[in-house]
């Protein structure tokens, strides 16, 4: 190490120091410690490892960097504005937290460039980049090192390796052998509430190499050290980790390794001080000219990269260009939705009486052969979720060739890969597992829809209708939790013919995730002609008109539509004339026009709905004074037969509702 090369490091970690603590400073809220302390490690990655090229900022070969520890926010969005991302200036800095800016308190995805995935929840991060590590692995494997052959970093903090999705992520990255990836672990000793030995003593070296990873132990502030760790890492044959032992708040006299640093302000005293002794004496915001030549230069490094990928990628025959262009894209093959239509049509024709996980099974046969960049997974449930097709084969650490992940009973870990896996390109994923699971997975499920990822979870056993398995498996409230959740779409198919559908109007939708709200138990055929519209997709129709002038109006999904049906014979043959509505989708219907939805919801008759959950939701659908037939606690043990009829969700019970409103 030269005198001259450890000032301009020490010159260009300053920059992310100082412009951090400015922000948070004129903010007034905000977490300094963590971007003080890591500046050397990412000053490190950025001018000297990182592919990356701020001119091109979504060039697919790039290497991806995510900041598990969000809210140290502002390292990322000072090393995007240094190296050059022209949507990070000087400015969006200055407005930190502040509303319309570019640099929320959190990194969130779609608000700059070069904020590869929204972080914050701690773990989330990690785990998502466990996605985008086996994304790379699944394209390369796919179009071949020419095309696809970058790295994933990771920095996480000691909050980040205390959540629970950690283990999960740390644990499947291991088992896949995502060679690729690499963490770069704050171990600063310190959280907020004090010295992290308060609350945590796992030696996290060893607790990565227990799971498969190679991992090693640095001076986090050594920049030959950083260097020659990630080099070491770039080489190994495991996914690695670096434990950085830094000091939060690095530069702060009074305040540095302690939580005085970790979530507010150091003062404008501590601050000046912190100056002084980091040999920095430039205003607030400031960067001298010559510190940030050199940054802008190592934003320059990639741009050879890029360039000599483009002209790899231009040598691809036009097939192989195309599915490229396309995957990447997030475009969907040709023919996809014909074929998808000859099933349906199929569905119309023979009326299997198939439980709908069985249904969506059926319908991912027929897409997972026609779209090959469906990736499919369970939670350890295959055989129950009927997620895996013949077109699946699995994926190993042997072969990632495949398109089929066993997550392992891994929920939440397998929501936020899959979110990586969205966001990497490439890939459409979709994991199953049972509905009340996804309580397990909600903090994933929550970033899919922040995010606007296209991000499927297929979630059966949706009811009191899985009977023997008892409360603790029957999802009641699951149903209301996720409609609840924005740019959320639940789906819940009545039959066959339906779920095909859904799985249409999931894949078309790009801006956000969906759930397949499925069945364990059989039911009929309630679609019986066939049409290649897609009424599913207006989220709500009428199934069956009334016979006569409508007097009632039942509205039902999944498995209690054929309870409404019932219902309603009962009711035309004693003289009321009734329309049952099938609302596979409520987010759905709520975006149609407003004469469609009053024409479903039919004016002035009589509304009941009927479903094996909880009525939160209904009302804005049957009124305030509409009847409700379903759960209003908890399940039973015993045989789904049984239990609809213990808990009143029966077609007579539907026949009362409806003619106490007469």
């Amino acid at each position: 190490m030269t005198a001259a090369s450890d000032t301009a490091h020490s010159n260009m970690a300053n920059a992310i120091r100082f412009l951090s603590a400015d922000a948070v400073q004129k903010a007034k809220s905000g977490h300094p410690g963590m971007p003080m302390g890591m500046a050397d490690v990412a000053t490190v990655l950025f001018a000297q490892h990182l592919k990356f090229d701020p001119s091109k900022p979504n060039w697919a070969d790039r290497d991806r960097f995510v900041l598990s520890a969000g809210h140290g926010s502002m390292l990322l969005y000072a090393l995007l504005y240094l190296t050059g991302y022209q949507d990070m200036t000087l400015d969006q800095l200055k407005n930190f937290r502040q509303l319309g800016s570019k640099t929320a308190g959190h990194p969130e995805f779609g608000h700059a460039s070069g904020i590869e995935t929204t972080t914050g929840p701690l773990g989330q991060g990690l785990a998502t980049a466990v996605g985008m590590a086996l994304g790379e692995r699944l394209m390369n494997a796919r179009f071949g090192d020419g095309a696809v052959d970058h790295y994933t970093y990771v920095i996480a903090g000691d909050g980040c390796l205390m959540e629970g999705i950690s283990h999960e992520a740390i644990s499947l990255a291991g088992s896949l052998n995502l060679s690729k990836l690499i963490v770069l672990f704050d171990d600063n000793d310190i959280c907020i509430d004090g010295p992290t030995k308060m609350s945590v003593n796992d030696d996290q070296v060893a607790r990565f190499k227990a799971c498969g990873w190679a991992a090693e132990q640095i001076d986090g502030h050594d920049r030959d050290a950083i260097n020659a760790a990630i080099v070491r890492a770039k080489a190994s044959d495991k996914p690695y980790m670096i434990a950085c032992k830094t000091v939060i708040g690095r530069g702060a006299p009074s305040k540095q390794g302690t939580a005085a640093t970790h979530g507010a302000p150091l003062g404008d005293e501590e601050i000046a001080a912190a100056r002084v002794a980091m040999a920095w004496p430039y205003a607030p915001f400031e960067v001298p000219a010559e510190v940030l030549d050199q940054w802008r230069t190592a934003g320059r490094r990639g741009t050879s990269d890029q360039e000599a990928w483009q002209g790899r990628i231009s040598g691809m025959t036009a097939d192989q260009r195309g599915d490229f262009d396309r995957a990447v894209s997030g475009g969907l093959a040709e023919g996809w939705l014909e074929a998808l239509n000859a099933h349906k049509k199929m569905c119309a024709d023979k009326q299997p009486g198939w439980a709908t996980r069985q249904a969506s099974g059926e319908a991912l046969a027929v897409l997972t052969q026609a779209i090959p960049e469906l990736i499919g997974g369970s939670a350890d449930l295959t055989g129950s979720v009927n997620t895996k097709t013949p077109s699946t084969l699995p994926i190993s650490a042997a072969d990632f060739s495949g398109r089929y992940v066993h997550y392992g009973v891994r929920e939440h870990g397998m929501g936020a890969v899959m979110n990586g896996l969205a966001l990497h390109g490439g890939a459409i994923p979709y994991g199953g597992t049972f509905l009340v699971f996804a309580d397990y997975m909600k903090g994933a499920i929550r970033l899919s829809a922040l995010m606007g990822q296209r991000v499927i979870y297929v979630l059966t056993h949706d009811s009191i209708g899985l009977g023997e398995d008892g409360p603790t498996h029957q999802a009641v409230e699951t149903l209301a939790s996720l409609r609840a959740t924005p740019n959320f779409k639940v789906f819940r198919p009545c039959d066959a013919v339906e779920a095909a559908e859904c799985w249409a109007a999931a894949l078309q939708d790009r801006a956000g995730p969906s759930g397949m709200v499925l069945s364990r138990q059989g039911m009929p055929t309630q679609r019986t002609v066939h049409t290649d519209e897609n009424l599913s997709a207006k989220g709500g129709y009428v199934l069956a008109e009334a016979e006569g002038a409508r007097k009632a109006t039942v509205f039902a999904t999944g498995s209690e539509v054929s309870i409404a049906m019932a219902a309603r014979e009962i009711l035309q043959a004693e003289g009321v004339p009734t329309a049952v509505v099938s609302m596979p989708c409520w987010e759905l219907f709520d975006q149609q026009d407003a004469a469609y939805r009053r024409q479903v919801r039919g004016p002035g008759t009589v509304r009941v709905a009927v479903e094996a959950a909880v009525r939160m939701g209904w009302d804005k659908y049957i009124r305030n004074h509409g009847g409700f037939v379903g759960m209003d606690g908890f399940g039973a043990s015993a045989p789904a037969g049984q239990l609809f009829e213990h808990f009143g969700i029966t077609a007579d019970n539907v026949v009362k509702e409806v003619k106490s409103r007469l």
